[in-house]
């Protein structure tokens, strides 16, 4: 309308008085704008700001800062709460990862923070559409900066890798070490036998290092840990301990069968000289012992020398060796305690005997028993003259059954009846019964049998030696020792058993043996008599069940035994 004036934007105004109304004067011009009116005001509305123009760097520039994991890009943009999110996830993970561990982050975790970069990333990248980054740099330069960023999560990969990797190091160097202790556990158990379990779980624990993580520092440092391992187990073999160190070395021996040549290396082939050794050594330290070790199994650890290495220098010692230790303890069969030693030669024999075929042994075997021979007859005259009666009875008696073409096989037979009535009557064995039978005239002696059971009579004096009488059929126990007297020997109606000694002038001892196993409670009888010249004896044996002397055969009764001075033993001349 004319006349009237056009509010300028966003100015305020009064409205008009009437027309009736003269016009007021114009309003001075005011530097702060028209005076406000008292009755009515408005405020006209702001433009809209410039849109913000599409920027491919700045969309960018967000995304790689929240791919970084510290959630900058929303920092950026000034969204607290979802930086704050990106934060506590990263220091969940940061919780989850530290310290590191020889297995590393469970794989979850891993793909559940990535999928929470990659969605942080994308997310703060739509944000940045259409919003401006706080940065006095262009979009270009925050893009490269957030780029450059990406090398905090990248770093710390490779950072904790490296410490996971030296975590799995550390790992396998405790096993190592753990392994190591039970090695030293197992030498302090007081023997090979009880530490074997224990060896053979540190050798396993070795071997899975070595072949379940061939790069780790643990195993390369497994081959050291193997030469200890040697060391430890054939410390006997190191002590000079030779029969002790049998069985930990041959467990040695033995481990390239499970661990394989080329886990070992040298150590494969170096128990067979300390091996070999050992068994010289424990097989010639044990000859002729009556231990029971456990070199004495199959053959003894000569034999086993001689079966797991023929051609090794110790194996050529064994023949020597031997035949040097029968010249050894034959010698000292000659000496005052023969027994031992004929012991001795029994066990060498023995083991001679177990020697594989085609060895040393083949030329030892006849030697070592003629050492026997003489060592069990050199025992028998001994024990003799020591009084060991009933013990000389036996050795020099299975002497005589067993060697029958010695030549002491006769003198042997002679000892052992002597001291079998000396057992009974020391007397006898007062000296060793003469070898040969004196010249003279002899007197005839007529034993009869009148016993129901078999006997045999020895003797000893001038001369030495027995006779049998089988058991007389139809003869029975007498009542008393009365009617025994009477009656024994003299029913013409009976056939009795009867033989004859001629015997020599002298003093003699007697023993009557019940032979038969069914005697029962019959018991012997020894007894002393005297031949005189020029007079024919008669014995009768018989069985009395009830007298003073019960179950005792009667022997007839001989002048009385005059006093006998002693005479000293007969030592042997000769073995």
């Amino acid at each position: 309308m004319a006349g009237s004036e056009e509010p300028s934007g966003g100015s305020e105004f009064t409205p008009p008085e009437p027309p009736s109304s003269p016009p007021p004067p114009p309003f001075p011009p005011l530097p702060d704008g028209p005076p406000a009116s008292e009755w009515l005001t408005y405020t006209l509305p702001e433009e809209p700001e410039d849109p913000v123009p599409a920027d491919p760097w700045r969309v960018a520039a967000a995304g790689l800062f929240n791919l970084s994991g510290l959630g900058l890009g929303y920092v950026l943009l000034q969204r607290w709460p979802q930086a704050a999110l990106c934060w506590i996830a990263s220091g969940m993970l940061l919780v989850a990862a530290l310290p590191a561990d020889p297995d590393g982050l469970p794989g979850g975790v891993v793909w559940a923070y990535g999928l929470v970069l990659v969605l942080a990333a994308v997310h703060g990248a739509w944000l940045a559409r259409g919003a401006r980054l706080t940065l006095p740099w262009r979009s270009t330069v925050a893009a490269g900066l957030g780029l450059v960023l990406l090398a905090v999560p990248a770093g710390g990969a490779v950072g904790y890798e490296a410490a996971r990797e030296e975590a799995y190091q550390q790992m396998l160097l405790d096993r190592l070490a753990e392994t190591d202790r039970l090695v030293t556990t197992a030498s302090q158990r007081g023997g090979f036998a009880e530490g074997k379990d224990d060896y053979q779980r540190a050798l396993k624990a070795y071997r899975a290092l070595g072949d379940d993580h061939p790069g780790s520092r643990a195993a390369q440092r497994v081959p050291d840990r193997l030469d200890r391992f040697y060391d430890t187990v054939a410390a006997p073999y190191r002590e000079k301990e030779y029969c002790e160190a049998l069985e930990p070395l041959r467990y040695l021996w033995k481990l390239p069968d499970t661990m394989g040549g080329k886990r070992l290396g040298p150590l494969a082939d170096w128990p067979k000289e300390p091996l070999a050794t050992s068994l010289y050594e424990c097989g010639i330290t044990n000859l002729g012992s009556n231990a029971v070790t456990e070199a004495d199994a199959n053959g003894g650890a000569l034999a086993d020398l001689l079966r797991t290495f023929p051609d090794s220098a110790q194996a050529a010692k064994v023949g020597p060796a031997v035949s040097a230790e029968i010249a050894k303890r034959s010698k000292a069969l000659k000496g005052n305690d023969p027994c031992p030693a004929g012991e001795q030669l029994q066990t060498i024999s023995q083991t001679i005997v177990d020697l594989p075929a085609g060895s040393p042994g083949d030329g030892l075997r006849t030697k070592a028993a003629g050492a026997v021979e003489s060592g069990a007859y050199a025992c028998g005259v001994d024990e003799f003259e020591d009084d060991k009666f009933g013990a000389a009875a036996v050795t020099l008696g299975d002497f005589a059954d067993k060697y029958k073409d010695n030549k002491n096989a006769k003198r042997a037979r002679q000892i052992a009846i002597a001291a079998e009535i000396a057992e009974e009557r020391p007397e006898a064995g007062r000296k060793l019964p003469p070898s040969r039978s004196p010249g003279g005239s002899r007197m005839p002696m007529e034993i009869s049998n009148d016993a129901p059971t078999a006997v045999e009579f020895l003797y000893t004096g001038p001369v030495t030696g027995s006779i049998y009488l089988p058991a007389c059929a139809g003869c029975t126990k007498y009542s008393s020792e009365s009617n025994a007297e009477t009656a024994a020997c003299k029913n013409s109606g009976i056939d009795y058993p009867t033989n004859w000694l001629n015997l020599p002038a002298g003093n003699y001892h007697t023993l009557v043996k019940y032979a038969d196993e069914d005697a029962g409670e019959v018991t012997n009888k020894a007894d002393g008599m005297r031949i005189d010249p020029g007079y024919t004896y008669t014995n009768c044996t018989y069985v009395v069940s009830e007298s003073s002397y019960p179950g005792y055969p009667d022997i007839p009764t001989f002048p009385e035994l005059p006093e006998i001075e002693p005479i000293e033993p007969i030592k042997p001349t000769g073995t």
